[in-house]
């Protein structure tokens, strides 16, 4: 029984925790948006479109090289080949 109390109690200080906390995130000191927001979300979402595209760049760029150094190899072991 003293552990129901005990819970009831602890629910009603986080209840009394949680409606000022709630009070706090209506209010606008944190939803501040100034001029420079757009610029901070555009370049946010730049990196994240164009992110993809650089790695495709370095991945087929690698690629190349492990391919052109493969046919120095083979040409080194097989002179007929060209």
């Amino acid at each position: 029984m003293n552990h129901i109390w005990v819970k009831i109690i602890l629910m009603l200080l986080g209840s009394i925790g949680a409606s000022t906390a709630q009070a706090a995130v209506d209010s606008y000191r944190f939803a501040h948006v100034t001029i420079a927001t757009p610029w901070y979300i555009f370049i946010f979402l730049l990196m994240g479109v164009f992110a993809p595209f650089v790695l495709m760049a370095v991945l087929a760029w690698r690629n190349a090289a492990r391919k052109s150094d493969r046919e120095i190899a083979d040409a080194d072991h097989h002179p007929s080949v060209k």
